[in-house]
């Protein structure tokens, strides 16, 4: 009861005008991130295999509208494995994005690779129905103190797709990792036919258990609370470790205070932005480690995702195969979906399907 109260607190604080609307098929989304990024086997039989019909169907009886693919720029030579993926998703009715990731180079240094990688991707995707289809240019890109680089560069890039495929609705996105910093500091294109995507894992110590700071003492991390309406009680949690890295960094987030407030407000940013463009947005990227109390876990998910719903953004888990998400990682086979996760995101447990 107190969860759903919880929930209904959310819904009440965010509560207000949405904006513009996406394609109804760009609403929910899930990441699918280690069939072809990192996949455990390129043997093409595998690759097939990794998700099963049943598993298609069971996402999108759940309310999943579309899959955003991770796809490694040296996997392109699994050419078959991943059309046919595509072409089974779609027959499930679910739209897919397919994300670029780089693999043994970076934009910055190797730009051409980046272009390259699409003269090669884009006409395998001419063959996909269009309004399924959504090409985005690269994951993450970082380009650190260099945002009128990228821009130049996704520019370029948008071009050479754009004469492959004419009609597809393209995803780009800003530096800064594909951060709302890296899209509120972009300039949109005067391509009509685009969305703009951004990730979101903040706040970081919370989300990823600090993980950009080696070292600390995960295992306490993992007791922070969210949201935090009780500082002191939030700083005699992070009393509780004796590194003391680890507890100088839970006081930083306990007097940061997130909770749906914050949380909406980052979002409310990201919105006016896309108003005041006229452009749609996704949140193409976010997730909370699994290693968190499933209260707080779940507390952060129902935030997020209700405070883009609240924007009009689409948004899309990472991931049905990653720690950050479902955590299943045992492809072939479905499996059930959590329901604490599935309820968190406003959809429906549609049960064990075999």
């Amino acid at each position: 009861m107190r969860r759903i109260g919880y929930y209904l607190l959310v819904a009440l604080v965010l509560a207000g005008p949405a904006a513009a609307e996406l394609p109804p098929s760009l609403h929910r989304g899930i990441n699918i991130t280690n069939w072809f990024r990192f996949p455990v086997s390129r043997d093409p039989a595998l690759l097939r295999s990794y998700l099963d019909d049943a598993t298609m169907d069971q996402l999108r009886r759940s309310g999943f509208t579309f899959v955003r693919i991770a796809v490694q720029s040296d996997m392109l030579t699994a050419r078959v494995p991943l059309l046919e993926a595509i072409n089974r998703l779609q027959r499930h009715g679910l739209a897919v994005i397919v994300a670029l990731f780089p693999s043994g180079w970076q934009a910055e240094i190797q730009p051409s690779k980046l272009i390259a990688s699409w003269r090669t991707l884009a006409p395998l995707l001419g063959r996909f129905n269009p309004a399924m289809t959504f090409p985005e240019i690269l994951n993450e890109p970082v380009f650190a103190d260099q945002p009128a680089s990228w821009a130049a560069l996704q520019h370029q890039t948008l071009q050479t797709i754009r004469t492959i495929l004419p009609e597809n609705t393209i995803v780009l996105t800003g530096a800064d990792w594909g951060s709302t910093r890296g899209l509120l500091a972009l300039s949109p294109e005067r391509d009509a036919n685009v969305i703009y995507s951004f990730h979101f894992y903040e706040p970081p110590e919370l989300t990823a258990l600090g993980a950009y700071r080696p070292g600390l003492d995960s295992a306490a991390l993992t007791r922070l609370p969210f949201p935090v309406s009780d500082r002191t009680r939030c700083e005699a949690i992070a009393a509780t470790t004796s590194d003391t890295a680890t507890a100088g960094l839970m006081r930083f987030y306990c007097a940061e205070q997130w909770d749906a407030t914050k949380v909406g407000s980052r979002m409310a940013a990201v919105g006016e932005w896309a108003r005041e463009h006229h452009v749609n947005v996704i949140a193409g990227e976010f997730g909370a480690s699994d290693r968190l109390t499933s209260e707080s876990r779940l507390a952060w998910l129902a935030t997020v995702r209700a405070a883009c719903e609240h924007e009009g953004f689409g948004w899309s888990l990472w991931g049905y195969d990653d720690s950050m998400g479902f955590a299943i990682h045992s492809p072939g086979r479905t499996i059930q979906l959590d329901s604490g996760i599935l309820s968190a995101l406003g959809l429906a447990d549609s049960g064990r399907t075999k």
